[in-house]
């Protein structure tokens, strides 16, 4: 009796590790805003160089139903005036304060591009070939591009970091800049939403991590 015991407790401490190194690991996601301002001066997301899809995709990112993903980080890099590029990063282990709604993700930002702090949130001057160079050190980086290699058919390595474009797409320049440091990646045909994207990302990470546990 005292070595089943024993046995189970042992493969209880094991699962249990697993699991512990799964909540390690990061998952990352670059978004690439061309319009997105660099300062306080707007009145609503859309009209602020299309912000409010920045806030989808962060949204996209960082949330589940009742929670929020806490090994999640989102980038976006504002390119627009008056003083481009700015990096934004929201860190899922630290944001507090938030909820999902639109309104209160306007306030956030305006908060924080009129240079005000929030918990779980950075700006910083970074440009997006800096911050590429940077992930590219520790983690495999995949761009998202219709014309990529079929996810299913590929091999998503520990740490991963996603790189998408807004609502006109990557740059062709900054595409191919970031193809030096990593390998194009497709969720198939169909040109889906940014947001969206991530959404689909999260699901087939979160399902990845379901079929190794198991």
């Amino acid at each position: 009796m005292e070595k089943e015991s024993g046995y189970n407790l042992y493969i209880f401490i094991c699962s249990n590790l697993v699991e512990f190194d799964w909540l390690k690991l990061l998952n990352e996601f670059i978004l690439y805003s061309r319009l997105g301002r660099t300062d306080a001066n707007w009145t609503n997301l859309h009209d602020a160089g299309r912000l409010d899809i920045v806030y989808e995709c962060a949204v996209a990112s960082l949330f589940l139903s009742h929670a929020i993903r806490k090994n999640v980080i989102f980038h976006a890099i504002l390119n627009s005036p008056p003083n481009p590029p700015l990096h934004l990063k929201i860190e899922g282990a630290t944001l507090h304060d938030v909820r999902t709604d639109q309104e209160t993700w306007r306030k956030i930002l305006k908060k924080v591009l009129a240079g005000k702090a929030h918990p779980g949130i950075s700006l910083s001057k970074k440009s997006f070939e800096a911050l590429i160079k940077a992930k590219a050190e520790t983690s495999k980086i995949y761009v998202l591009e219709e014309g990529g290699k079929d996810i299913s058919e590929t091999r998503i390595g520990e740490n991963p970091v996603f790189v998408l474009g807004d609502h006109v797409g990557l740059p062709k320049k900054v595409e191919a800049f970031t193809l030096r440091y990593g390998e194009k990646v497709s969720l198939g045909k169909k040109p889906y939403l940014a947001a969206s994207c991530i959404t689909i990302l999260n699901y087939l990470l979160d399902r990845q991590k379901i079929n190794i546990q198991t």
